[in-house]
């Protein structure tokens, strides 16, 4: 089940979001970048979302729960060979369970705006 679930977001990773922009460029232009590591786009979404966590989750403690589990599950998706940097998933996590150990504690965050 776990592997699964795992194939299926590979498969839409590999969506090309950007494939419109790349009209104009040739086929060399292509190759080079494609030759430079790219950035996981679920890294990206756990970063997001563990600090959503962090700042919502003292106060609604279901979100840091999930954010925990889908940085944990995406976390799998990274490949060290094509993608950049695996930091924006450990600091989803760790955000995730600042924000989770804040609503156990029943410690809050005060926003001066």
């Amino acid at each position: 089940m776990f592997k699964r679930i795992i194939e299926f977001l590979n498969r839409m990773k590999v969506i090309d979001l950007w494939e419109d922009k790349m009209e104009g460029v040739s086929d060399k232009e292509k190759q080079y970048m494609d030759r430079f590591p790219t950035q996981n786009p679920y890294g990206l979404i756990s970063l997001i979302l563990g600090g959503v966590a962090f700042t919502f989750g003292p106060q609604y403690g279901f979100i840091p729960v999930i954010s925990f589990t889908f940085c944990i599950v995406t976390l799998f998706t990274f490949d060290k060979e094509k993608e950049d940097n695996p930091w924006t998933f450990y600091l989803g996590i760790v955000l995730s369970l600042i924000g989770l150990s804040m609503f156990i504690g029943g410690v809050t965050h005060e926003f001066i705006i």
